[in-house]
């Protein structure tokens, strides 16, 4: 299984990208609306048909990413269906299965923390996706939206701590850093509920809980109750000077084939060195600047057009799309695989 845990660094969130080897059909857990463009990157550039969208609950800290990871791949959301949101494909039950080429992930009700809580255990046992319910040596807390602390107690004991010791625990979020436990880790040492704990230990725990309200729960929970649908259906901005694709790397990238077309309208900036330029293996560039001098040098490039820069392979060209930016280029990419895509895709050269 191809297995990638993500992290959205403002809501703490953990985000999973789970996919079959074989099929390439891939589920997303607790996706991050504003995380969506990273995320669609990682599943392009890994090849993977993204078939689920689904979450262990309803998020009071963000707005999940569902329905845009739809509006961009066709997956079909899930969630549970005791929560009645909107613009869900699937609605999940208890010991519900949802597969994923030879893969599969078993629904566990997991309510206390909010009354929808859901959590995804692997077929083999191996892994189980929490959300807030059961986090890394604590849970999530119980006084708000259908908390309830006795009920959180129960599902976490009999749905979760139930699973084998081996089985890792991926939780919804983490403050600390701290990215995966397992059963019996958490038996052994959760604060609120390991080392033995009883029920009347669990209550007495969370009663005393004085935790502020959710900083975002006014805008995230009307925004899930929709999927994460925005009023008014806009997806994320996107730029619209040029067809650029963004890529896991945090590269914005155009392609050769684009770039050729349009020299007219754009601004051509070649980064590499002098001695690369070889007769016959020259774009059509506006201007040559090596990507060492290019700080020095940027009162030598317009602003009036958008900025492409490109390399040998790429790389060089990313890093000077950064310095460009940071510099106050609002148009700028990098040419997707530099100078050794535009000679295979047969893109003009100057001989």
């Amino acid at each position: 299984m191809i297995f990638r845990q993500l992290f959205d660094n403002s809501s703490s969130t953990y985000t999973y990208l789970l996919a079959d080897e074989s099929s390439r059909e891939a589920i997303v857990i607790d996706s991050v609306f504003e995380q969506s463009a990273r995320d669609l990157a990682l599943i392009r550039e890994l090849d993977l048909k993204l078939k689920y969208a689904i979450d262990t609950h309803c998020h009071a800290d963000h707005v999940t990413g569902a329905w845009l990871m739809k509006q961009k791949t066709g997956c079909k959301i899930g969630t549970a269906k005791i929560i009645g949101a909107a613009n869900v494909d699937v609605e999940l039950n208890h010991d519900d299965v949802i597969s994923f080429g030879q893969h599969s992930l078993e629904v566990r009700a997991t309510p206390g923390h909010t009354n929808g809580c859901l959590t995804y255990v692997t077929e083999d046992r191996a892994c189980a996706f929490t959300g807030d319910a059961l986090l890394i040596r604590g849970c999530g807390r119980a006084d708000f939206q259908q908390g309830n602390a006795g009920t959180l107690y129960d599902s976490i004991s009999e749905q979760i701590l139930s699973l084998p010791d081996s089985c890792l625990i991926y939780p919804g979020h983490d403050y600390n850093g701290r990215t995966v436990s397992s059963i019996a880790e958490e038996k052994a040492f959760n604060a609120r509920i390991g080392g033995k704990a009883n029920k009347q230990d669990f209550l007495g725990y969370m009663d005393a809980m004085q935790l502020p309200h959710p900083k975002h729960i006014d805008v995230a929970l009307p925004a899930n109750m929709a999927s994460g649908k925005p009023e008014d259906d806009n997806l994320l901005i996107e730029p619209d000077w040029a067809p650029m694709v963004l890529t896991f790397a945090g590269v914005m990238e155009v392609e050769p084939s684009w770039t050729a077309e349009h020299l007219a309208q754009i601004y051509l900036l070649d980064v590499r060195e002098p001695q690369e330029c070889l007769p016959g293996e020259t774009t059509m560039a506006n201007t040559s600047i090596p990507l060492g001098q290019l700080r020095e040098r940027l009162e030598e490039i317009p602003k009036n057009k958008p900025v492409m820069a490109i390399c040998r392979s790429g790389r060089r060209s990313a890093m000077a799309a950064g310095i460009l930016r940071q510099a106050g280029f609002e148009k700028v990419a990098s040419v997707a695989g530099g100078l050794l895509r535009w000679k295979d895709e047969g893109l003009p050269l100057v001989t």
